[in-house]
This record gives C-alpha cells, structure tokens and sequence, in this order.
C-alpha cells in the first residue's frame, strides 16, 4: 500500500498540524515504510499462537488494602494541622 502526498496532507490536516512540502515527502517517505513493515507482520501465521496482554508472569502485584481505625483524638490531632470548611479539611487548589 502506497501512501500518497493527498493522504499526508489529510492526516495532517486531522491532526491539525501544519506541513511544508518538503514534510510532507518526508513524512511520507516514513509513513510508506512503516505501512511496509506492518504488511510484514501480516504475512507471519498466527494460527497456533495463543494471545497474549502481558509476558511478565506477575499477576496481581498489588498489596490488598487493609482497613486501620484510628484513635478519634488522632484522627483530630491530624486534621487540625489545616484548615476546615464543612466538616471537611481545605486544601489549596491543585491545577
């Protein structure tokens, strides 16, 4: 499959970005051979392979959270270190 100079310029412009001519033949050039190797992978058989998400081995590494009750005097010590507003601790925006 052979990309052409129209098809740059329709990727470009759905990315909404602005290509030179000389670009345009660059990223051609590269888009043509990436479309070249991904023919490549197509021609491999499959048929036997079984899919794969991940290779690791490592399932659920994750520690499982344990809920800790806490003294209600700590819990006061440690919210009162900022400001409230409604029952609740105000922090400073975060953008």
């Amino acid at each position: 499959m052979s990309i052409t100079p129209n098809d740059i310029k329709h990727i470009a412009e759905l990315s909404r970005l602005e290509l030179s001519e000389e670009e345009v033949k660059k990223f051609g050039g590269q888009l043509d051979s990436i479309l070249q190797y991904i023919e490549q992978l197509n021609e491999v058989d499959t048929k036997n392979i079984e899919p794969t998400a991940q290779v690791s081995g490592l399932s659920n590494i994750w520690r499982a959270d344990d809920v800790h009750v806490w003294d209600e005097g700590e819990v006061e010590a440690a919210l009162s270190q900022g400001a409230r507003e409604g029952g609740q601790v105000k922090v400073k925006r975060v953008l």
